[in-house]
Formats: structure tokens, sequence, C-alpha cells
């Protein structure tokens, strides 16, 4: 299922190839989400312009809403939504204990109310996976569960027990793609490893660092992925859940990382923020109100070819739709361009180069010092 294909030898970034059932991902990638069965604002039409090999979609938003039965009616999640290239869907476990309005966990699952009507739900690892497989998805994580930042030690330990019981019965459900086992263990090293050689023995398909950007800072994110990828086998597609900045993810890549998601670039996008590779960039400053130019001199996303940077703005602060679309547009373009070149940096042998130069032109930048 997954090939690894070349080694950055001044680190541990990877280049490979993961086959699905609806196609081949070329990694490292990013995946952008479609929490509802959508990447919102963005049709599947232009996701495949801009060059998205595979997209998200949640277990726990779309078992609520619309239900099951309706995407069951139109044969799953990619003839509902019509994307027909891969899918991922998550366990559900993060939205079930960050969303939910009242839940109670037990070994068997979780009970909750639905944060949308207040309806009593059950999701267990069996329930997760037979959804997922409803949705007919080509990646299917495993339920399990994310325990927040911070905690302790045995609350942790308590809770990796747990996730360790539901992903042997998550292996059990049939479904017709690739399951990922998910690394949890908070922010303690024995945990990770305990964590992610237990899942190895396992077999799963892949494997991804969960329990990160959960509030925890940067270091410890790092962490948790440096505990936990040497306990991977180098023959399985490597995946960090949740993340993350740009920056971010080129250190993740250096450290081994194949996969990444995040709603960054489409939730900062409707705040008026745009990705560049001198970093994020504010429109609803005053200081763009007059500028002729694109968001980012030399992209090649439809906001930059055809739009002014001034024009852009003033979509965003009349609160056009379009505005919105065209933030949305360019910083997907972003974050998919970067995996772009990031794979070929590393095809050319030139990824620790690469990565030094991104992180000295990338920076986060007041308010003030766009004015200038």
């Amino acid at each position: 299922m997954f090939e690894l294909l070349q080694v950055d030898p001044f680190s541990k970034a990877r280049r490979g190839r993961l086959t699905t059932n609806h196609g081949v991902i070329q990694t490292p990638i990013f995946m952008p989400v479609g929490t509802q069965g959508t990447v919102k604002s963005v049709s599947p039409a232009e996701l495949h312009e801009l060059g998205a090999q595979i997209i998200l979609g949640n277990t726990y938003h779309l078992f609520l809403r619309p239900g099951l039965d309706i995407i069951r009616e139109f044969g799953g999640l990619h003839q509902f939504s019509t994307w027909n290239s891969p899918i991922l869907t998550d366990s559900g476990g993060y939205q079930v204990f960050s969303l939910a309005k009242l839940r109670k966990i037990t070994d068997e699952g979780v009970h909750f109310q639905s944060h949308i009507d207040g309806a009593p739900c059950f999701i267990g690892p069996r329930e997760a996976m037979e959804i997922q497989a409803t949705l007919g998805s080509d990646i299917a994580m495993l339920f399990d569960e994310c325990p927040p930042y911070p905690c302790e030690y045995d609350y942790a330990a308590r809770s990796l027990e747990r996730t360790l019981l539901w992903a042997a019965r998550c292996k059990e459900v049939p479904t017709p793609g690739a399951k990922f086992g998910i690394i949890q263990g908070a922010t303690f090293p024995e945990l990770r490893r305990q964590s992610a050689e237990a899942l190895v023995a396992m077999d799963f398909d892949g494997y991804a660092v969960g329990g990160v950007s959960v509030g925890e800072p940067e270091l410890e994110m790092m962490a948790a992925v440096d505990n936990s990828v040497p306990y991977l086998p180098e023959n399985k597609a490597r995946y960090a859940m949740g993340l993350g900045t740009p920056p971010q993810m080129i250190e993740m890549i250096a450290r081994g990382i194949d996969m990444f998601d995040c709603v960054l670039p489409t939730r900062v996008a409707r705040n008026g923020t745009a990705f560049t590779k001198h970093g994020p960039l504010n429109l609803r400053n005053a200081c763009h109100a007059k500028a002729k130019g694109p968001i980012e001199e030399g992209c090649t996303c439809v906001a930059c070819r055809d739009f002014s940077r001034g024009y852009i703005r003033h979509l965003l602060k009349a609160e056009e739709i379009l505005g919105l679309r065209l933030m949305s547009l360019h910083n997907l373009h972003f974050y998919l361009n970067l995996m772009s070149q990031v794979r070929a940096a590393i095809e050319g042998g030139s990824f620790s180069t690469f990565r030094t130069a991104f992180a000295s032109t990338y920076r986060v930048r007041s308010a003030d010092e766009e004015q200038e």
C-alpha cells in the first residue's frame, strides 16, 4: 500500500507513494479538511485544479448530519459529494470529546449528546469503523481517546489502555479501505513508545501521531513526534493529525512524517489572513487598500492571477462571499504547492537546503510591520 521511494540523507524526510481504492497519493502530502463532506467554499473541481490528492471527512459530523441512511442511499461519501479521489475519515473520537454536550466514557465506547440537538448517541470502536465503512473511506482512522493538555500521567496511561483496547476491536471490523492506528500517550515519552509498539504489533496499514495540536507548546508537539516515529516501520505511512502551520509541517517532514491535515488554510482565510512564503499576511489591514499587485508575487492561484490585493481586501471588508472563496483558494494552493516543492526537494536531494531557506524567509509579522 505504501512504497518508500527516497529518504533525505541529512534528515528523516521521506518521499513516498500511497495507493488507495480511489487513487495514488504522492507523499509528503497535505490533505484539505472537508468536515461536513465539503472543503468550505471550494468545489471538487476546484480542489482537483489546486492539485488536492485526498481530502478528509469527519465521522462524527457525518454520522449526526446528514446521517448514514442518506449517505448509504447515495452509495457512500464519494458519490454523495462527487469527489472521486481518495478520502480519509477521522474516527470521530476527538469531536466526541471536544464537542459533545454530555459524555460518558466506558470501555465499550462513548455515550454522548449531540451538539446539534442534544439527542442521545453512542459511538464505540465497532460503530466508528462501521460508520466509516458506510462512508466508503479509503483510509479509516481507529476510534481513540484524545487526552486533554495538560493531563496527569495516570490519566494518560488509563486513556492509552482504553485506546489500545479499542484499536483491537477496530481491527476486527471489515472496512473497504485501509485502517490507520493512532498513537496517543499525551506528553509522556514512555507512553508514546508503548502506544506505537502496541499498534505496530497489531499490524495496521499506517500510523498517525494523535493528541497533538491540542493546546500544548510547539516544543511538546515536536517531542510527541520525536517520541513516536522511531518505533514505526519504514514501510508504512505516517500521519500527524491536525497539523499545522507551514513551518510546523516542514519540521515534521524532517522528522519523518508523510501526511498532514489542518483547518488553518480555510479558517484563517475567512478572517482575512493569507499565507505567503514570507509569512502570513492580514489583508484586512489598511496598508493593502490600494495595493494593485496580487496577494503574493509569483503565485499562480486564481486569486493572484486575476485579482489585486486591494480588490480582495474590499471584498473581505464588504463581507462578500467571493473574498472568502478567493482567500481559501489561495491558502489551499499555498499549502498544496508547498508540499509539491518539498517532494521535488527530497527527490533532488536538496531538502535540507529548502528547509533552511524556507525557515529564513517565513516569519509572522505584526500589524505594525505590515504597515511599514
